[in-house]
């Protein structure tokens, strides 16, 4: 595998997007923080505030700084290439962890060695080998395991265990385990500032129609409990072909219901202070958007008001990557917090990481 390649200065600033088309609530505003970073995916940030980027089918995963605090990038790494779709990656004690399709693998002491990155290390390769929904998503929960999803190998099917789950293990790969099951493909999730309970998206079926079956916005306090995935979609979809086929499992409902085919992916709670009150750990969603639907949706950011653990609204946040006549420019995938309490978004299609901030003194007195 391809390492320490150096990339040349972010200097393409010049060459813009059509960000003036994305309509966001009043006082916020949404810039470039980096381009030329083609295929972003997930983001994790370090404690120095080093953004590492995964990319899917380009095999790369790469580090950005801003060095000045200009909230500009101002290199671009790339870390590492030939990976096997390295979708998922998270941070920990100065290691950098990154998921292929079949394996988890570290790189150690990684921001003292961006130019010359280290040798990884396996920590874990007995995930499948599949490539439908086999891209993996990672993230350390509070209590310090690494969370993983292993997606359904299909549309829809009935692989049994570890298909169609959630699994955790320990930061050495140890003790691996099924969190939760009956989870088609989340590719995002986080956990709750003030209970520490997992909440995750979830992308429903296809070939149900245009507008069946919702995505999902699930919530999991506990281990053990299964979310219908082949046997329900949704509140109270049973599905044609798996819905009288579940042997008494008992089901938990989403939270909320989503868009249909909006492909919910990256989520985050809100933990920063520099947005308003009404946004402070409330649950912002990146709908990457629909490929088989006549007429497309998603393309966004949503984002979903919590009252007491229920999910109680859904509405657009940021919107305008989707145009009139089902045209695209961009297609949002994750989004990370910065220290400043601002907005990180990825864009896979655009190849660029945006940053979306807020100012009070910028909304209009009238």
């Amino acid at each position: 595998m391809a390492l320490n390649i150096l990339c040349s200065p972010i200097a393409a600033f010049a060459r813009e997007l059509p960000l003036e088309k994305i309509e966001l609530p009043p006082g916020f505003n949404m810039e470039i923080f980096a381009r030329d970073v083609p295929g972003a995916r997930s983001l994790c940030l370090s404690s120095d505030g080093t953004l590492f980027v995964s990319t899917q089918d380009r095999g790369t995963v790469y580090a950005i700084v801003d060095r000045n605090g200009d909230y500009r990038a101002d290199k671009v790494y790339t870390l590492i290439a030939g990976l096997n779709m390295p979708n998922g990656v998270a941070f920990r004690e100065g290691d950098l962890y990154v998921a292929e399709v079949n394996r988890v693998i570290k790189l150690s002491d990684i921001e003292k060695n961006l130019e010359r990155p280290p040798k990884t290390s396996v920590i874990n390769d007995s995930f499948p080998r599949d490539k439908h929904h086999g891209w993996k998503f990672i993230r350390f929960s509070p209590d310090d395991w690494l969370y993983i999803q292993v997606g359904a190998p299909c549309n829809i099917c009935n692989r049994g265990d570890p298909y169609a789950s959630i699994m955790r293990m320990r930061p050495d790969g140890t003790n691996l385990e099924i969190f939760a099951r009956g989870v088609r493909n989340s590719v995002g999730f986080d956990w709750h500032p003030d209970t520490n309970a997992l909440w995750f998206t979830d992308n429903g079926r296809d070939w149900l129609g245009d507008d069946l079956p919702p995505d999902e916005l699930n919530h999991a306090p506990k281990q053990g409990m299964h979310f219908g995935y082949p046997y329900r979609h949704g509140r109270d979809i049973a599905d044609p072909e798996y819905g009288d086929k579940a042997k008494g499992d008992i089901f938990t409902a989403p939270a909320r219901e989503l868009g249909p085919h909006v492909a919910a992916l990256g989520m985050r709670f809100y933990t920063g202070t520099m947005f308003p009150q009404k946004y402070r750990k409330q649950i912002f969603i990146a709908e990457h958007g629909s490929w088989n639907r006549g007429e497309k949706i998603g393309y966004r950011i949503t984002m979903v008001g919590l009252e007491n653990n229920d999910a109680v609204s859904y509405e657009a946040f940021a919107e305008g990557w989707l145009q009139p006549g089902n045209k695209v420019w961009g297609r949002p995938v994750d989004l990370e917090i910065m220290s400043d309490g601002s907005m990180l978004v990825s864009d896979d299609q655009a190849g660029v990481i945006y940053r979306i901030s807020y100012e009070s003194s910028s909304i209009d007195s009238g």
